[in-house]
């Protein structure tokens, strides 16, 4: 990286330099001085490599073209024609993309190197030339009891949507592998927080009603330990609703090529998500179940049945660096580890054999949104550090170089003191990650400090979306953080400070050997003992928390006051045990020899991710997960 800007600050001066004595051969050609300058022009050409002249030569060209009332670009294989500019209330055109005035070549080169336009190498301000009009980035969190009440809250959501983005939340028992039981510490905590999901069934209930295969349709799973286990239960769900389809249409089942063909053509259109990040996992959160080098076996995995079945238009991870955050890391901790993490995974995926191109378009990333500066750039930063090391570093294609991430606000930034200003930070938490290009963001509702959100919440927490994309006037232009002086000076300074701590990993051996050191968990403790030093001293303003505090801010009728808790009931609790031992006991007699297949085929070094395909149609979650412990090993935190 630090070579990359170091050529183009080098390379700017010599462009300037090129193109003034272009313009003194223009007129001086014919005199004794045309000879000395044409000697200069072609040492001062021979130090910049010709197809950097050529990009600055060609930028009027390629002005022109946003110039015009259209812009024409193609997505896997697909044109799409947009409008490049959308008049306000008073008349004025205003250009979705706006363009620099530069008149020096040097300074052009620079910004060409360093920024570009939305859609274009280092992609700093996006990786599409321009946003999606036609749907909305917005991609809310949900999961709460049953499968069948976090069904009908998913259908709240997308009401109204062409687009169907869901993203979901497990409740702990599904987290750490296991399946419902009357324990006190396990049946407690079933449908808290997240949705209760245990076999093939509870999934097909889950997205009951959303075609899995629709192009309109995508699903985020945010799970880790068990995420192999719950992908291929998804994927199951997704193949046997084609199954269904056929029969309804055919009138029978599909004969053995039919069912193939079905299960070939839904794995090359699924679209979603799984987070599946172990490493994260290890630093930041603690839902990791198998021992780390098992769980990265899984991974890769993974990552091998996707590139044999083609699954090219869903994430097999999705790095993460939304949970250090929330354990405490500031931004540029946050960034640094989430895009060391994501390179470890490039080099171990490489490792075993996999060519870059073949994986890297199966990642995504996924932020934070705070309250901090550094969160300005947040994107800007990723995005320009992937593609410059991709393309520089690994030899990888555009697709591969494209580094696509969700952001969530800050659910740290949450308070349950003067809770209604929580959607004040939202709103603004939320228009910083819009205005930096995300490619979808979830919007945090108010009463997440104290319990999950209500549907009256959620709606004003969509709604802070969809009157940022759909109101605010400035958001018809797409690319404003671009020639601000503070932003730029903000992504230099943020790309230096991630680099720096690139540096201390590398000096402990890289990711794997910095988290036996416990080195990413000792800096997120230590920096989240600094925030809560500061706030609760007060040299860090938090509004109605700290300063600016309501004396009258007591009693039921004050706002936040008195808000009630949403609760799995015993219904829900009771409903999934018995559910779960009608599907165990269904497959009784073929769970064991599934469960032994997979464990042999696992100890055999083979795809533990293909056989879990078919594993999860006679087997529970629990089961599974144990069956795993005998062959992998259960974690254990090095200390």
């Amino acid at each position: 990286m630090r070579g990359y800007q170091a050529d183009t600050r080098s390379r700017s001066e010599h462009i300037r330099k090129i193109f003034s004595i272009q313009e003194l051969l223009k007129d001086t050609d014919g005199t004794e001085a045309a000879p000395v300058l044409k000697r200069r022009l072609k040492e001062m050409k021979g130090k910049v490599p010709s197809e950097e002249i050529d990009m600055v030569e060609k930028w009027e060209k390629e002005r022109k073209k946003y110039l015009g009332k259209t812009f024409t670009y193609t997505v896997r294989d697909k044109k799409i024609e947009v409008p490049l500019v959308q008049d306000s209330l008073s008349g004025l055109p205003i250009p979705r993309i706006s363009l620099p005035a530069f008149t020096d070549p040097g300074d052009l080169y620079a910004w060409l190197r360093k920024e570009n336009v939305p859609g274009r190498f280092p992609y700093t301000a996006g990786v599409f030339p321009f946003k999606r009009r036609w749907e909305e980035p917005k991609r809310q969190f949900a999961g709460e009891g049953s499968p069948e009440r976090t069904n009908r809250r998913f259908h709240y959501l997308c009401r109204n949507d062409d687009a169907k983005r869901l993203s979901t939340a497990f409740d702990s028992v599904t987290l750490y592998g296991e399946d419902p039981h009357e324990e006190p510490d396990i049946f407690g905590k079933i449908g808290e927080s997240g949705v209760s999901i245990c076999t093939l069934d509870d999934m097909k209930k889950l997205y009951a009603g959303f075609d899995l295969c629709a192009p309109s349709t995508s699903v985020s799973m945010t799970i880790n330990g068990p995420a192999p286990i719950m992908t291929a239960m998804f994927f199951n769900t997704a193949i046997d609703q084609q199954v269904d389809r056929f029969k309804e249409e055919k009138g029978r089942l599909p004969n053995r090529k039919e069912r193939e063909e079905i299960r070939s053509w839904v794995l090359k259109n699924v679209r979603g998500t799984v987070q599946a990040d172990i490493l994260k996992e290890d630093q930041g959160q603690n839902t990791c179940i198998f021992s780390t080098e098992f769980a990265l076996k899984m991974m890769g995995d993974i990552q091998e049945y996707f590139i044999e079945h083609e699954v090219n238009n869903f994430y097999s991870v999705s790095i993460s660096g939304y949970h250090i955050a929330e354990a405490g890391a500031n931004p540029i901790s946050q960034l640094a580890f989430t895009l060391a993490n994501g390179f470890t995974y490039v080099e171990y995926y490489l490792s075993r054999g996999m060519k870059i191109d073949d994986f890297a378009g199966n990642f995504s990333f996924f932020f934070s949104s705070g309250m901090d500066p550094e969160y300005s750039v947040i994107g800007r930063v990723a995005r320009r550090i992937w593609a410059i090391a991709m393309r520089d570093l690994y030899g990888a294609n555009e697709l591969s170089q494209r580094l696509k991430y969700h952001i969530q606000t800050s659910g740290r930034s949450l308070h349950s003191m003067e809770i209604q200003f929580n959607d004040i930070r939202t709103t603004l938490q939320a228009l910083t990650a819009l205005e930096d290009n995300c490619n979808s963001l979830h919007t945090n509702s108010y009463d997440e400090a104290i319990t999950t959100p209500t549907e009256e919440s959620v709606r004003r927490a969509m709604a802070i979306q969809l009157i940022i994309n759909r109101e605010f006037g400035p958001s018809i232009n797409e690319n404003k953080l671009q020639g601000s002086f503070f932003i730029d000076w903000l992504t230099d300074a943020v790309e230096e400070a991630v680099l720096k701590e690139f540096e201390r990993i590398s000096d402990r051996k890289g990711v794997l050997g910095a988290m036996e050191m416990q080195y990413q968990r000792s800096k997120i403790q230590e920096e989240s003992l600094y925030y809560e030093e500061l706030k609760h001293t007060g040299r860090l303003p938090i509004i109605g928390v700290n300063t600016f505090e309501n004396p009258n801010a007591t009693g039921e009728d004050h706002p936040g006051g008195c808000i009630p808790l949403t609760r799995a009931t015993p219904e829900e609790k009771m409903g999934q045990l018995t559910n779960l031992r009608k599907f165990q006991a269904l497959h009784a007699k073929e769970a064991p020899a599934a469960l032994e297949k997979l464990k042999k085929v696992a100890l055999q070094g083979g795809n533990i991710f293909a056989e879990l395909m078919e594993t999860v149609r006679v087997a529970s979650l629990g089961q599974i997960t144990r069956a795993l412990y005998e062959v992998g090993g259960k974690y254990r935190r090095n200390m």
